[in-house]
């Protein structure tokens, strides 16, 4: 009511000024300066850097500038509409936990990985494994557990491996492993490492972040930017026609840049490259230590800032060398593929029965 009664006093008196005699609207040359205020940003929009290119679709293009790895289509901690929503504290947990792994869940992740060293741009560009629109697409099989999983369950499965929440040990690299060198498992040694499962508030979180990104598409409508990191299979070498030497050489010319000789990673601003190999790699259960699905990502994702100059054949060649470094060991590989043929790039798989990589037959 007071709101009412201060509105008609101000029309009382604007009133007569605009109705007096003589009065009439300013013309163009004393009309009031007018000040435009800043636009204030709508939820999801980039940033400045990202103006000056086009999405392909939803997702920063895949050859873009060391600028655009800071863009985002989708943020939610820029989204103002997560303010009122929810799930929206745990959708801002979630994307922390993609963005910086290691810092947010220390006691699940040993390793150096962020989910985002794979997923490029939070898991929102183009050829680099991108999320946007895959929630939907869960429950799925997975062939190396034999089963359907959830969400939940492809989420644990990443901790244990490119995590390395099984904390596990040193494998020595390919040749040691292949000579049953290993050392004893983490748990073998020490108590039992926590591990995630489906109702831990990462896993949960981390679920509500991917879901997000999938918001708007059709639930079992596969986007049609998924699973494009694959190399065509007769495009395909055979296992023991890589060469780690050949692969080593190439790598110190395209890849030390970002990822350092020691291949720990190079700084960059608030961003580091994933480390490649090492106690603070992903362990030798992960995806990313079979030969053909590294060299798929390595062939149309890096190198970093010109994807796609690499031959099918030398990204094989890298991903070779890279699996033959050191890196964790994961003890539960005995579990897999129990129902499923074994892939035959899964290099640290059945090593009594092979030799890989140059120097003998492809595995069974």
């Amino acid at each position: 009511m007071k709101a009412l009664v201060k509105l008609a006093l101000a029309v009382a008196v604007l009133a007569p000024i605009v109705a007096a005699p003589g009065c009439s609207a300013p013309s163009e040359e004393t009309a009031p300066l007018v000040v435009a205020l800043p636009r204030v940003p709508q939820p999801g929009e980039f940033g400045v850097a990202s103006h000056t290119y086009e999405l392909v679709g939803p997702l920063v293009p895949k050859t873009t500038t060391m600028v655009t790895a800071w863009d985002l289509p989708q943020n939610p901690l820029t989204d103002i509409t997560l303010d009122t929503r929810e799930d929206g504290e745990r959708i801002k947990y979630g994307f922390r936990l993609f963005t910086n792994t290691p810092a947010e869940t220390p006691r699940y992740t040993p390793s150096g990985m962020t989910c985002a060293n794979c997923h490029l741009n939070a898991g929102q560009r183009e050829l680099a494994l991108p999320m946007v629109g895959s929630a939907g697409m869960f429950p799925e099989y997975n062939n190396r557990a034999g089963r359907r999983f959830s969400l939940e369950d492809r989420i644990v499965g990443c901790f244990y491996r490119s995590e390395n929440a099984v904390h596990g040990p040193d494998n020595g690299g390919l040749q040691a492993a292949r000579a049953a060198a290993v050392p004893q498992p983490a748990s073998a040694r020490n108590n039992e490492p926590p591990l995630p499962d489906v109702n831990s508030e990462e896993v949960v979180a981390l679920t509500a972040y991917l879901r997000y990104l999938s918001e708007g598409y059709t639930p079992g409508e596969d986007p049609p930017w998924r699973k494009k990191n694959r190399i065509s299979r007769e495009d395909l070498l055979p296992i023991d026609a890589l060469d780690p030497t050949r692969g080593e050489a190439i790598y110190t010319e395209l890849c030390v840049n970002c990822h350092g000789p020691d291949g720990q990673g190079v700084q960059v601003g608030d961003k580091k490259a994933g480390p490649l190999w090492g106690s603070r790699s992903w362990n030798d259960g992960a995806g990313m230590s079979r030969y053909y699905t590294l060299a798929g990502f390595i062939r149309y994702a890096m190198p970093y800032l010109d994807p796609g100059v690499l031959s099918d054949e030398d990204a094989q060649h890298v991903s070779a060398f890279i699996i033959s470094k050191p890196r964790p060991s994961y003890q539960y590989k005995n579990e897999d593929y129990q129902t499923e043929p074994l892939p035959i790039d899964a290099a640290f798989y059945r090593l009594d029965v092979a030799e890989v990589a140059g120097t003998g037959s492809q595995p069974h």
